[in-house]
């Protein structure tokens, strides 16, 4: 079973508009609300493939139960931690040129209380599972080093923890070790200190994370695909190319692929190749962390992976 944790849950709107002026009045031409975050969409992507999933962090308010009834009336698994603050909602405008613009609450505070009740609910779930995912930002009270101590649980358990976070949270998370992290191109600069101008440089930094005893990096580069270390290798990815509709949530499906091919003990060209799949077929879908299994399925068997 993959374990898909997302801790600062939030209500995504999602609107696409004509022209996106600064200071004036925009009409949505479409509007889309889903229960966003990156977890819930890495459990969408399992539930659409017919991998065994559950989603879990915290929810609460007004927000949390449009959440919860969102993901009933999907059929999809979860188990959340009831907090007594707001769920957050976030917004993400589209305009026809492909940029996209969010508006991301902060999100709720979780009490000492609520924090020690989602470990305790996370040792269950996780004697359950085989894979962790963690995603996203962590909600205000929990501490930055908070997935330095689920990673240190699953390492205890045995069990990989894939993590895709950013900025401090992932520089504080490095220590720990996680089994996979999969920063950008911006992220990585951000750390590294360097610019990364094509996939050799990229590789460099991903043989760097291998030595700090990271088994998986994974330097996502955009439509240029993404690096990836494994084993003392390093492989690059590269699927085919597509005109985007919604680019939300491509990382999170990426992720999922990754997840669902380890579960599935593919080789690790395939789990790659999943992953990467996954990723682009996102791209095609007006709805943020969603596949169409047949076109997931037709990508994989174009994606590119070769060592470096």
């Amino acid at each position: 079973m993959i374990l898909a944790l997302n801790l600062n849950c939030s209500l995504d709107k999602i609107y696409t508009v004509d022209k996106l002026e600064y200071g004036g009045v925009v009409r949505a031409k479409t509007t889309n609300n889903t229960a966003g975050g990156k977890g819930l969409h890495i459990a969408n992507i399992c539930s659409l493939l017919g991998e065994d999933y559950v989603a879990s962090g915290f929810l609460g308010g007004h927000t949390g139960e449009i959440i919860r009834d969102i993901l009933e009336e999907r059929g999809m698994k979860h188990d959340f931690v009831s907090i007594a603050g707001e769920t957050r909602s976030c917004i993400n405008i589209g305009t026809p040129d492909g940029k996209q613009t969010e508006v991301l609450e902060a999100g709720p505070e979780i009490s000492a209380e609520e924090k020690e009740a989602f470990l305790a609910k996370y040792k269950e779930l996780l004697a359950k599972a085989d894979i962790v995912t963690g995603s996203g930002s962590l909600p205000k009270g929990v501490g930055q080093d908070f997935y330095g101590t689920l990673i240190r649980l699953a390492h205890d358990a045995g069990k990989k923890f894939l993590l895709d976070t950013s900025g401090e949270t992932l520089k504080a998370s490095l220590l720990y070790q996680p089994f996979m992290i999969k920063p950008n191109k911006d992220e990585i600069e951000a750390i590294s200190g360097r610019r990364i101008e094509d996939a050799e440089e990229a590789a460099e930094e991903a043989r760097k994370f291998q030595e700090q005893g990271i088994a998986m990096p994974i330097i996502s580069l955009g439509k240029n695909g993404s690096v990836i270390g494994f084993e003392g290798n390093i492989y690059r990815a590269v699927p085919p190319a597509f005109q985007a509709i919604n680019a939300v949530g491509s990382g999170d499906s990426f992720v999922a692929g990754i997840a669902i091919g380890f579960q599935r003990r593919y080789s690790i060209e395939d789990v790659i190749r999943l992953g990467s799949a996954c990723g682009a077929a996102n791209v095609l879908e007006a709805e943020s962390g969603y596949v169409d299994p047949d076109k997931t399925k037709e990508i994989f068997a174009q994606v590119r992976v070769e060592k470096m």
